[in-house]
């Protein structure tokens, strides 16, 4: 049995959309009908992820956006509601890591991942949900965090802890933004294989991680799709503070 979702007449804002799942989750609400405003730093990979988009039948806009910066995320927001007409659904992608032990993490590197995957995504939730607010049409904010968030691996503690404290502030968010018609949930991604770390998992230390995931295998992007758009769309009108993992199994594995 399919199951489709229509987001046709939806309007969707993708921070982080130049690469990664970021553009995966734009081309995935774009496909599902939804006009997507791409957000990052980078706006030439931005072009192309709107190439992309629209070769496929979509549409999409840019905006330039630096989720560190309050008065980039302000103007890019501003931007993109008026491009769009208004923001249905915020799907807070943005990211980095740092992969170092902590105890020779410096504090700038330290302060990058957080200002980014965590202060950076109550910054655009923030702006986003204060224009929800006066709308009045309420909507979907997706924050994507991890299976780190739940569960700890070494070398990786700045990463770990912004995404724990994302679980904690989506939670946070959905209680006080609900009598105002938003919904804030998270998803967790486990192991997705990218391109980005696609050398690691051909490694002897990638296999062996592959092998404590019960379901024996990484996950693909397309396994987030029905996930995404479920917290997306009105199929998940009754959730909102929920945490929603897609990892193989990996969070119930044996210790």
């Amino acid at each position: 049995m399919s199951v489709t979702i229509d987001l046709k007449g939806r309007t969707a804002l993708v921070t982080g959309a130049s690469s990664g799942l970021g553009r995966h989750f734009a081309g995935v609400l774009a496909r599902a009908g939804a006009h997507v405003a791409l957000a990052a730093r980078r706006t030439d990979a931005l072009a192309e992820t709107r190439s992309a988009i629209e070769a496929a039948g979509g549409s999409a806009t840019i905006v330039a956006m630096d989720v560190t910066d309050p008065a980039s995320v302000t103007a890019a927001v501003g931007e993109a509601w008026q491009a769009l007409g208004r923001i249905d659904i915020l799907v807070n992608n943005a990211g980095v890591t740092a992969t170092r032990p902590f105890l020779d993490m410096g504090e700038e590197e330290w302060d990058r991942v957080i200002d980014t995957n965590l202060t950076g995504c109550a910054r655009v939730a923030r702006v986003v949900a204060r224009r929800m607010r006066e709308d009045g049409q309420g909507g979907a904010i997706v924050n994507i965090a991890s299976i780190l968030g739940m569960r700890v691996a070494g070398h990786v503690s700045s990463y770990i802890a912004a995404k724990a404290g994302l679980l904690h502030l989506t939670k946070a968010m959905a209680l006080e933004l609900a009598r105002h018609d938003i919904r804030v949930n998270a998803l967790c991604p486990g192991y997705v294989e990218t391109e980005l770390n696609a050398d690691f998992f051909t490694s002897d230390a990638g296999k062996a991680l592959v092998k404590r995931i019960p379901q024996r295998r990484l996950g693909r992007l397309q396994d987030l799709d029905m996930p995404l758009l479920l917290l997306a769309s009105d199929a998940g009108a009754y959730m909102t503070g929920s945490v929603l993992a897609v990892d193989g199994g990996h969070l119930v594995s044996s210790l």
